[in-house]
């Protein structure tokens, strides 16, 4: 075997094993592609999930918000409705105080003619200022009743009549008077309205 002969021999042994195989490099080629089309699965099913936990975090966060809101609403009304409570705590004495004074107001319109009435009639007196102290000091006011236009808020009618000093609508007599605590109306004023 000459020099050459073998140098030709070795030659061709390297273009064979550099010569590709084309079942091979199909098979190569659908394994490479399988792998990527595993890859961008797992890629969309990671992002799919990232999704996913991004939704459902944005939903606990509203739900959270929303729970914040109810609770905040829950104690702005439960601290209103200690306060009307508080504020309110005393109508049932005052509306039974209201009578006593009535009858305070009956006997200071009647005239004193002894010694003795008057002395009567000025500790009557002073009683009933002591007792309309009271009442201010719980926000009671007394409704305005005569010459005022007539508002079913305020007012109870009981009869009209025809009036030369006040025009129809307005109230002409207060019957009983009437009384508001804190902007409320406890007991209405008893009236007769012009016609």
């Amino acid at each position: 075997m000459t020099a050459d002969h073998q140098n030709g021999r070795e030659q061709e042994d390297v273009l064979e094993e550099k010569s590709v195989d084309p079942t091979q490099t199909e098979e190569n080629g659908s394994t490479e592609s399988t792998e990527d089309e595993v890859l961008n699965a797992e890629i969309v099913e990671e992002s799919s999930e990232g999704t996913d936990l991004q939704k459902e975090i944005e939903a606990l966060k509203a739900s959270e918000l929303r729970i914040r809101a109810d609770f905040d609403n829950f104690r702005r009304r439960t601290n209103e409705e200690n306060a009307k409570r508080v504020k309110f705590a005393s109508q049932s004495v005052i509306e039974k105080l209201i009578p006593l004074i009535d009858n305070f107001e009956r006997a200071l319109q009647v005239e004193a003619t002894s010694e003795d009435a008057k002395q009567l009639q000025a500790g009557v007196d002073m009683v009933h200022r002591q007792l309309l102290d009271v009442l201010n000091v719980e926000q009671v006011e007394a409704i305005e009743a005569v010459g005022q236009p007539f508002d079913p808020n305020y007012h109870q009618a009981v009869m009209q009549e025809p009036s030369d000093k006040y025009e129809s609508g307005i109230v002409t007599m207060e019957l009983q008077k009437g009384y508001t605590m804190h902007g409320r109306v406890i007991r209405p004023s008893m009236v007769k309205v012009a016609e």
